[in-house]
This record gives C-alpha cells, structure tokens and sequence, in this order.
C-alpha cells in the first residue's frame, strides 16, 4: 500500500468516527458542543461547516469527530429517538453519519481526476448556470433575513430562560431564608402543622 492509499484509509477511518449535526443555533459555539456530545463518547475534534452563500458566513452544521465509530452509532440512535437540543435553543438539532464528501481537506481519493472546460455563450447550459447564478444570489438575500430572525428570537429566548432563572432563585433564596431565620417553624408551629423538612 503506497502512501496516498494509506492516507485515504486513515481519512475513511476519519470519516467512520465523525458525525455530521444541523440545525445548529448560530450561538453555539465549540465548547457548547464538546459539552453536549461528551456525555455520548469522547469528542477528539468539532469542526463547524461554514455556510459560504449567506453574507456573515453563520456556521449552521458541525462535524463532530469522536474516538470510535461505536459512539457514533450510539450518538445517531439516541439524537433519532428523542430530540436533542443544544444550548437550550428551542429546536432540536438533526444527526446522521458524515460523508467524505463534507470534509474540504480530504485528500486525493486515489486513482481519480477531474477534468473540467469553460462553458461558451451560446451553449444552452450557459443560460441555465446563469438562472442557477441568479437563483443563488435570491436564496442568499432569503436566507439572510431567515437568519436575522431567527437570531432575534433565540436571543429573545435566552433573555426570556436567563429572566425565569433569576425569578426562580430569588423563590429559592427567599424559601431557604425563611427556613433559616425560624419563620417557617413558627408559621408550623402557629397552625399547628408537622412539616416534613
């Protein structure tokens, strides 16, 4: 086995170990993701897929490369039996098994070329390209008013949860002052109440 064929079998062990997750918030970041895939297996790499046709280049999807491809299985029938979300963002991200084709630094496969030619004017798949071209420009102005929105609602979101936590700790603090200071004992004692504290 020559070296570039070593060096595709070590990227398809790669590939074997890594799991491809979507629907990303744009707010996640690395760490948030190491943490919430390290209860599954042990995450060696998380690399974000940048979405190169919207104009701040939002990662939307992850690979998330683990120790074996056992875990990956695991990961793959846990996200598809119950939603999992990440960062507390109100959608579920969706999970499968990654593709050689989602990595940008693969190497070589060997024994493949590519051969391309520039298209003429006159072709007739000049003006479909240009159609794809126009269509492209389209869904990036669409998906970049998707992305605002959706970013907006989900920092509303978290400003919402962060609102309710600190309302629930206050409850807390307060409950546990009471407990301290002997209010709660004497308000038992008053009617006439055995708590189970």
């Amino acid at each position: 086995m020559n070296s570039a064929d070593a060096e595709y079998a070590a990227f398809e062990e790669k590939v074997r170990r890594t799991i491809f997750i979507d629907n990303l918030s744009p707010l996640v970041t690395e760490a948030v993701m190491k943490k919430a895939f390290d209860q599954f297996g042990n995450v060696t790499n998380v690399r974000f897929i940048m979405n190169y046709t919207e104009p701040n280049y939002v990662p939307r999807s992850a690979l998330v490369e683990l120790e074996n491809a056992d875990q990956v299985v695991r990961i793959l029938l846990e996200i598809e039996n119950y939603p999992f979300m990440i960062s507390g963002m109100p959608r579920p991200v969706r999970a499968r098994a990654a593709e050689a084709v989602m990595f940008d630094d693969r190497p070589r496969k060997p024994g493949r070329s590519i051969h391309f030619c520039w298209l003429d004017q006159q072709d007739p798949d000049f003006k479909i390209a240009k159609k794809l071209k126009l269509l492209t420009r389209v869904h990036a102005e669409e998906a970049s008013y998707m992305l605002k929105r959706q970013i907006a609602e989900e920092e509303k979101l978290a400003a919402q949860q962060e609102e309710n936590l600190k309302t629930n700790y206050k409850k807390y603090e307060l409950i546990d002052g009471i407990v301290a200071d002997g209010t709660f004992d004497r308000l038992a004692r008053c009617y006439n109440m055995r708590p189970n504290v």
